[in-house]
């Protein structure tokens, strides 16, 4: 577990380059709000900002970066390359629109969205395209998301390459051990989507003591309460004490500035795995066994 810190730690990825552990993630956030909440993050600290081709918000990103007044290469910046476009050619094109997007010459971390499991040779490609990029100066560290054991298992055998950061859905209603275990064996970070676990997972069907989401839960509300906390800034906590990386994502101010109130405290051991024990072992997402560019058609080029 990781000691208490009192500035948002970075974390070291496992070809030296440093990435802040708490960012600010804009999955869902409307273009036309996603520019004032990037700006507002990075005035209130923070310095990692996670978006996607598929997101279709990567143009408000880097307005919202410019916006900022912090120069660009203080700010850590993820996007992500979607399915539809992987194959080797395809992208290379594809990074070439979300860097043009952007508005900027590189992005610090350039992640795979997803595996697709029935076509998983132009995945192969893909990572191999972008390590092409990483080498060439274009990008500082690429990865994958929603990669498990099996699918990082055969990415390595087919590349040689290990991903730096695997960002998967982590929350304390689904802690994905296996995952995480074959992340830190091949040292990677873990990095957790839907950190929070809030209203975004309220179509989730287990329940756990009677609360949907992990911030109704009286363990989260409990320890809230003994800190002088807010939920949400435990589980946020309870991701930094495990070493983890999380992108809460949030456009309302006060909440952004919130979520990054989280230095000042620590879980004990014994807190970290009774939240543990909250796992119901049930995802709100899409399945990585299962997943294809049609499973949520989006037209990247569009944009």
């Amino acid at each position: 577990m990781s000691s208490l810190h009192n500035t948002n730690p970075s974390l070291v990825l496992n070809n030296g380059v440093k990435m802040p552990a708490l960012g600010l993630g804009v999955f869902l956030t409307p273009a036309d709000q996603t520019a004032g909440a990037v700006s507002t993050a990075i005035q209130s600290g923070y310095r990692l900002i996670d978006t996607a081709a598929a997101y279709l918000n990567e143009r408000a990103v880097g307005e919202g970066i410019r916006n900022s007044g912090v120069p660009r290469e203080e700010i850590f910046i993820t996007t992500k390359l979607w399915p539809g476009q992987y194959g080797y050619d395809e992208a290379l094109r594809g990074f070439n629109g979300s860097l043009s997007r952007l508005g900027v010459d590189y992005v610090d971390l350039y992640l795979l969205h997803w595996p697709v499991p029935t076509d998983f040779g132009a995945t192969v490609q893909a990572y191999k395209a972008i390590e092409k990029l990483r080498t060439g100066g274009r990008i500082r560290a690429i990865g994958v998301c929603n990669f498990l054991p099996r699918h990082l298992r055969s990415l390595q055998e087919e590349t040689g390459l290990t991903p730096s950061v695997n960002q998967i859905e982590l929350n304390p209603f689904y802690t994905q051990p296996e995952t995480r275990a074959a992340n830190a064996e091949r040292g990677i970070v873990t990095q957790a989507w839907a950190p929070i676990g809030g209203t975004y997972l309220r179509n989730r069907k287990a329940v756990t003591n009677g609360a949907e989401t992990p911030l109704k839960h009286p363990l989260i509300t409990g320890l809230a309460g003994k800190y002088g906390k807010t939920p949400a800034q435990v589980v946020i906590r309870w991701h930094l004490d495990h070493g983890f990386s999380a992108i809460p994502k949030s456009v309302h101010k006060e909440r952004i500035v919130e979520n990054f109130d989280v230095f000042d405290f620590a879980l004990t051991a014994e807190e970290i795995s009774r939240i543990d024990a909250l796992d119901t072992g049930v995802r709100a997402g899409g399945n990585p066994e299962t997943f294809t560019a049609n499973s949520y058609p989006t037209d990247v080029d569009a944009q």
